[in-house]
């Protein structure tokens, strides 16, 4: 009987092992030849766009079959155009994965995308930075620190229009929950232009711009003073700004935390990518196993160094918790999250 039972269990993983390689060359298979694209939910020269052509140059070694990895961009709604493409448009057989604002993961439940798409559904694949967000300013702002906005209204820039995007949520955020003077100017592209509206005077500020991007695209204007930071955003301190205040130094209760949480917590998931809904589980595998393995390539890490581009990665299964955790709170903080980012 022994004897049996050893033959059966040595049998069944001969049987399991089989079924493994099988699956293994049909993901292989599946990608030889073809090619991967990583769609951006954002303007050419914005971050994401710049972290995405920077993947897309390694992903493909570190894929099954290795692909040919392309970039395309799909701009509208800051972001929020490509995750409801991704999510009922986009072919799911593992040949598209997209990268957008970190907003995207809990604008359904801010009421920004008209309930069209299930940021839970998505296969989460990974995220290459938690991000630190910034409320900053120019010179000509007129405020030294931030609790001067008390008493100084100042305008800033956002992208897009309506609810949606970074941006303008986190300068909503700041305005209704913290009460300060912040008046909101949108219609822009992208951060790209928000920059560009910055220098030529027709705002003094922005509030939700990565400290990754003010240390990239915008790094003569960060180097020079010419854009100081004066309040971080995000779910943890940045020690590379730890003489600026935090958003969550404001919050007086549990319950406020976790109404920031919704609007500026989303933010450790900064740089995030996904599949669509219903992509097979092996090639959803392959995609995350790839994209793990691309973060530690020694010659992808250099790169992206030389660009100073801030990575602190996490997994597709890491992301996924987050977000069950947001969608997770009670309604009632839902509803002041929402009324916070509300279009005026």
């Amino acid at each position: 009987m022994r004897r049996f039972i050893t033959v059966a269990c040595v049998t069944s993983l001969t049987i399991l092992a089989a079924a493994g390689a099988s699956a293994q060359q049909a993901v292989e298979t599946f990608y030889h030849g073809r090619t991967l694209s990583i769609v951006v939910g954002h303007e050419v020269g914005t971050g994401y766009d710049l972290y995405a052509r920077t993947v897309a140059r390694y992903l493909g070694k570190h894929v099954p079959g290795q692909p040919t990895v392309i970039t395309q961009n799909m701009v509208g709604a800051a972001g929020l155009a490509s995750a409801i493409w991704l999510a009922n448009v986009a072919p799911r057989d593992g040949s598209v994965i997209a990268t957008f604002a970190h907003t995207a993961s809990v604008d359904p439940l801010l009421g920004a995308s008209g309930g069209k798409f299930d940021p839970s559904k998505f296969n989460w694949i990974g995220n290459l930075d938690e991000v630190t967000g910034t409320c900053s300013f120019s010179p000509e702002a007129g405020i030294k620190k931030i609790e001067d906005l008390y008493t100084k209204e100042v305008l800033v820039g956002a992208a897009g229009a309506g609810v949606g995007g970074p941006l303008s949520q986190s300068a909503r955020g700041v305005r209704n929950l913290l009460g300060m003077k912040l008046k909101l100017v949108q219609g822009y592209k992208g951060s790209a232009d928000v920059r560009l509206a910055i220098l030529r005077g027709e705002v003094n500020g922005v509030c939700g711009i990565p400290l990754s991007t003010l240390k990239t695209e915008w790094r003569d204007d960060f180097t020079s003073g010419r854009i100081k930071p004066l309040l971080q955003l995000g779910l943890n301190k940045n020690p590379e700004l730890k003489d600026v205040p935090h958003v969550y130094d404001f919050a007086k209760t549990p319950e406020d935390r976790q109404v920031l949480d919704l609007i500026f917590g989303a933010q450790a998931n900064g740089r995030p990518y996904a599949a669509p809904p219903g992509t097979p589980p092996e090639r959803v595998a392959a995609l995350r196993r790839g994209f793990a393995e691309t973060i530690k390539d020694p010659q992808f890490v250099a790169e992206a160094e030389k660009l100073q581009l801030d990575l602190k990665p996490t997994a597709g299964e890491d992301v996924q918790k987050l977000i069950d955790r947001f969608y997770a709170y009670p309604p009632a903080i839902v509803e002041r999250a929402k009324a916070a980012v509300r279009q005026d």
